[in-house]
Parts: C-alpha cells; structure tokens; sequence
C-alpha cells in the first residue's frame, strides 16, 4: 500500500489550494479515506473523512465550509479543495486509509498514512 500527497505550497490568507492523494497496492474504492494535519509543535489533528463514494462525508469545524473532501476511484485518488485558507491552516497535511467501524477522527482507526505535503498561509 502506497500514498502519495501532493498539491501543498505556499498561498495568502484567504487563497485557495487543491491537495491529492493517489493511492496504489490495495482496491482503493473498498476503503474510507482522511486527512490529518500537524502543525508545529502540536499533535496531528483529524480534518475530514470520506466514506466509499462522495456522498459520506465528515469534517472537522474548523474547517467546515471552506474544505472539501472528495474522491475519483477510478483514479484511485482523494483531494481535499481547501478554499478561504487562514494562517492557522497551516500544517502538514497527511492522506491516510481507514479502516470499517473505528472512530473516523481517531489516528488509530488509519492503518496506512501518506509522506504528508506542507501547506503554508501566510497573513
């Protein structure tokens, strides 16, 4: 199992950034899908999941509204379009697959985990 983010860099507060994740080594459409975030010196955070298809969705509040979770299983990829970014979404963002019937914002429900692709919003 392999997962690969990309689409992270450098935006203004109130810009706009579109994240992938392409997944290989498993049947991607068969599994729930998330994004984590750490920012510095603090603990990785959860920031949305997915269900099989895209009409299973969860997010965290800070971000509802301005993130979007979604997925292509033909393309065995997920993408996070984050919209109206602040300085405090600044992190390393992390792809990961879950795992059925754990707590979907729970680390422990991720059995495998993207290298993560640093997102910064500068004010």
């Amino acid at each position: 199992v392999q997962l690969q983010a990309s689409g992270g860099g450098l935006v203004e507060a109130g810009g706009s950034l579109r994240l992938s994740c392409a997944a290989s080594g498993y049947i991607f459409g068969n599994y729930p899908m998330g994004w984590f975030r750490q920012a510095p010196g603090k603990e990785r955070e959860f920031v949305t999941t997915i269900g099989l298809t895209n009409s299973t969705t969860y997010y965290t509040d800070s971000v509802k509204g301005r993130f979007t979770i979604s997925r292509d299983n033909g393309k065995n990829t997920v993408f996070l379009q984050m919209n109206s970014l602040r300085p405090e979404d600044t992190a390393v963002y992390y792809c990961a697959r879950r795992r059925f019937g754990r707590d979907y914002a729970s680390h422990g429900a991720y059995d495998y985990w993207g290298q993560g692709t640093q997102v910064t919003v500068s004010s």
